[in-house]
């Protein structure tokens, strides 16, 4: 995808779910520490809720950590 498509898509993300942009930036912005535990629940129109959850990991850190040196 061109980078500019990116970062329009993400702008209109961010306008659209501002609560969702800010806790990221709070969450993810002082750093995730190994260990950490990050959960994630899905509630489709007329299903029942689905949750999972993962413990970050050290190789976990290093990919944040190259994706957030590419820009993204």
């Amino acid at each position: 995808m061109n980078p500019m498509k990116i970062m329009n898509a993400f702008n209109t993300f961010r306008n659209n779910h501002p609560k969702v942009v800010q806790f990221a930036q709070v969450v993810f912005g002082s750093g995730v520490e190994e260990g950490t535990v990050i959960e994630v629940s899905v509630t489709k129109p007329g299903e029942e809720k689905i949750t999972t959850n993962m413990k970050i990991k050290k190789s976990d850190i290093e990919l944040f950590d190259e994706l957030k040196n590419m820009g993204m």
